[in-house]
């Protein structure tokens, strides 16, 4: 796995992948310019800033944090443990293991990124952001189209093309990023909400045995899911719950 600072061009790149040409396209190159000029330029400050606003949306979506974070939030529901760990604590280890998934993705594009960080200086703005949206698009589209269903991929190809023109139907293909991002999105879900079913009926078995046995016990004024919290606690710390889930949730992925 690479470092932050190696992963860190993958991860601007990517967002650059998703904003639409017309943002960045100039309808004149400026001059070749350093790394600082550039930034001192408001066309291009602008255009930085509003690929650094989408960032965020794009790690959530288009990466493995989707399925990630969610499973982990059905884990905590299943725990019953209210607000532990905390929506913050969640999240970050669902950054955390997203970028240990991705980090063969990331690479790839930071590999194919550093020619042209390092020539910034003698590009204009669009050049690079064409040359970065380049190094981006083609990791990203094998990594969409390795982890989304074929069913999934199917289904929205024949959406896309339902949308159009009978004409300009065939210039839809599977492997068009229309059609990827859907489909990886919703194999995303499923795969996250089937596991979350896996996990789920364990601690719904114990709800359902202490609540029995309270009711055996003449304590119906005793709330089932309060007593049995401890013991679900220590179920899944004597599994090796975290560990366990978090290793199957990295490995779950192919880089493409």
């Amino acid at each position: 796995m690479g470092s932050p600072a190696r992963l860190l061009p993958g991860l601007i790149a990517t967002a650059f992948s998703i904003a639409p040409a017309s943002a960045w396209a100039a309808p004149a190159p400026p001059p070749p310019a350093s790394p600082d000029e550039l930034l001192s330029r408001p066309v291009a400050l602008i255009v930085v800033l509003a690929l650094v606003s989408i960032a965020p949306f794009v790690f959530m979506t288009l990466t493995a944090f989707l399925k990630i974070s969610t499973v982990l939030q059905i884990v905590r529901g299943a725990i019953g443990a209210q607000n532990v760990p905390s929506n913050t604590v969640v999240m970050a280890l669902a950054a955390a293991l997203s970028i240990v998934a991705m980090s063969p993705v990331l690479d790839r594009i930071a590999d194919r990124a550093q020619p042209v960080l390092d020539h910034a200086g003698e590009r204009d703005t669009a050049a690079m952001v064409v040359g970065l949206v380049d190094a981006a698009r083609e990791p990203m589209r094998d990594f969409l189209f390795a982890n989304a269903s074929a069913t999934e991929r199917a289904r929205f190809l024949e959406a896309a093309r339902s949308t159009r023109p009978p004409e300009q139907r065939d210039r839809v293909g599977d492997h068009d990023l229309i059609v990827l991002i859907p489909a990886f999105m919703v194999t995303e879900l499923i795969e996250a909400f089937a596991l979350g079913f896996a996990i789920y009926l364990p601690f719904l078995v114990l709800d359902l045995v202490v609540a029995n046995l309270l009711m055996a016990l003449g304590m119906q004024m005793l709330n089932p899911t309060q007593v049995s919290l401890p013991f679900k606690l220590l179920l899944f710390v004597a599994a090796d719950g975290w560990g366990l889930l978090s290793r199957a949730l990295i490995s779950g992925y192919r880089p493409g």
